[in-house]
């Protein structure tokens, strides 16, 4: 090699280092092209071509020209020559990164990089990598954008906290058995149930007589959500019973106390067994027979249907909607049972005349279920296809969006049918419909993402919070509550007339001497 000329077997080390093939530059040295670098000429700008006494001198020989150009101007070309050499050791830093990068295999040419003849050499863009740029954006905006799994369940988080404590402990026992309940489900479902208990119609919600009255008695209330508690129980115990291997295979599941081995089948089942049978026993002895009957039918749906059927069809999704709409209508039995003018028996409880609500109640806990669960098995999806569960997310996931939206928005004409039908007043038609359109808002964007660009993350949270919220409305917006309260508050009358609706109000009559009638509720009284 010569150093003086930059030469190379008759080829100029510039055109070796940009000419040639990329498999052909690793055999360049990389010292050669830093020698190259010291000994290049460089020319120099315009201003500084002469040396400085010739450029006074043919300033000096024209007045005019050295007015216009004095020796200030030339003085700023300094900071060109200092730009240019901060340009070549930029390029020749590059020149040195590219000759002494590994050469890419020759298979590359022929996948990834097919597109280019070897006879042509390759584009700038395609030296530094086998991945095509626009491959390359895309693949970072998907990584960007990917859905992470949602936090863990509550029996999760239960199971390793009884890992560490003492296999023997009184307190391990308990833990595990509290993880087996799946206690955070257990209480969204006695919140829903006691939920409908309390928007029973009542007639006198807050007179004096409500802590005597049969209907809204403290321990009937206490006996309903225990029982329904310990059914929960039982039910999501026998669930993980029967599905241990294939809980196993799934990041949601795997933490359970079977799959840890925190309790054998045997522990699990006498639990199972135990708190099914108090729960059902404390329902029909402190509740009423119809309400002992929904909450044995609720465990045998959930362990006995749904968990074997999510291996057989994705209509399992629908088989655990009826599941979980079945302990708000509990609810609302247990209190038409107190109040009950006929027989009481199980035709008048859930098809009498004031039945609509609890089915209105099971109706909006039905359709709940659908946005929450189809988005919370979106980031999961490949895990329920690698365990067999025949799930509508991976089956058919455009399907999947539709109907997360479909339900969605079925809970506005729910919530409405509860005004409608006086459960609850006028402002729980604003207030729900606000929350509703939340839930309808992400349904929409799961459903036209796919899933998506944080859809998913967003319609499961919506869900999360849109039940608290709505049952707790319902509560607050009960009908005629705050007009008692209102009138309470005034002093005015505590009696029956605070709880008559406007027909009550129509049938007042006066008696023979001219004193008011009242007829409310099948009772009548007159003035003194």
């Amino acid at each position: 090699m010569d150093s003086n000329t930059g030469q190379i077997g008759g080829m100029s080390l510039r055109a070796k280092v940009f000419r040639s093939r990329l498999s052909e530059t690793d055999q360049i040295c990389a010292r050669c092209l830093l020698r190259l670098k010291r000994t290049r000429t460089i020319r120099r700008p315009f201003s500084v071509s002469r040396s400085p006494n010739e450029a006074n001198e043919a300033i000096s020989a024209n007045s005019k020209l050295e007015k216009l150009l004095r020796k200030e101007y030339f003085s700023a070309n300094g900071s060109l020559d200092s730009s240019k050499a901060q340009w070549q050791r930029q390029t020749l830093s590059n020149q040195v990164t590219e000759a002494t990068r590994p050469a890419i295999p020759e298979d590359a040419s022929t996948t990834t990089l097919g597109a280019y003849p070897q006879s042509q050499p390759l584009p700038e863009t395609l030296n530094g990598s086998s991945e095509l740029p626009h491959r390359r954006r895309k693949r970072i905006k998907d990584e960007a954008s990917a859905e992470a799994p949602f936090p863990l369940d509550a029996s999760s988080r239960l199971s390793t906290l009884s890992s560490t404590m003492p296999a023997t402990s009184l307190r391990r026992l308990v833990t595990t058995c509290l993880a087996l309940s799946k206690p955070r489900l257990s209480f969204l479902i006695v919140l829903t149930t006691a939920t409908a208990y309390s928007l029973y119609p009542v007639p006198a919600l807050l007179l004096p007589s409500t802590t005597t009255s049969s209907s809204l008695s403290a321990l009937t209330l206490i006996f309903l959500t225990s029982g329904t508690a310990l059914c929960c129980a039982s039910a999501n115990a026998l669930n993980m019973l029967l599905e241990p291997k294939y809980d196993a295979q799934m990041s949601r599941t795997r933490n359970r106390p079977l799959v840890r081995g925190l309790i054998g089948k045997k522990g699990a089942s006498i639990f199972a067994a135990a708190a099914g049978a108090l729960g059902v026993g404390s329902l029909w002895f402190g509740v009423n027979p119809t309400v002992a009957f929904l909450g044995g039918l609720n465990i045998i749906l959930y362990a006995g249907v749904y968990t074997p059927m999510k291996r057989i069809s994705v209509l399992n999704t629908w088989a655990g909607a009826i599941v979980g709409g079945i302990p708000p209508l509990m609810g609302w039995t247990a209190a038409a049972g107190q109040s009950a003018t006929g027989s009481g028996e199980w035709r008048e409880l859930l098809f009498g005349e004031g039945s609509v609500g609890g089915w209105l109640l099971a109706g909006l806990l039905f359709a709940w279920q659908f946005p929450h669960f189809n988005s919370l098995s979106w980031p999961i999806r490949e895990e329920y296809k690698n365990a067999g569960y025949r799930m509508l997310v991976w089956t058919n996931a455009r399907m999947n969006g539709r109907v997360a939206l479909r339900y969605a928005i079925l809970c506005f004409p729910i919530c409405a049918g509860l005004w409608w039908f006086q459960i609850t007043d006028q402002g729980f038609l604003l207030t729900s419909s606000i929350v509703n359109a939340w839930m309808v808002k992400e349904a929409w964007r799961f459903w036209r993402k796919e899933g998506h660009k944080g859809s998913a993350r967003g319609l499961f949270w919506a869900s999360v919070w849109h039940l608290p919220v709505v049952m707790v409305l319902a509560m607050v917006h009960k009908k005629g509550l705050w007009e008692g309260i209102w009138k309470r508050l005034n002093g005015e009358s505590e009696d029956e007339d605070l709880w008559m609706d406007d027909e009550e109000v129509q049938n007042r009559a006066r008696d023979s001497e001219g004193h008011p009638l009242r007829v409310a509720r099948g009772l009548s009284s007159s003035g003194a």
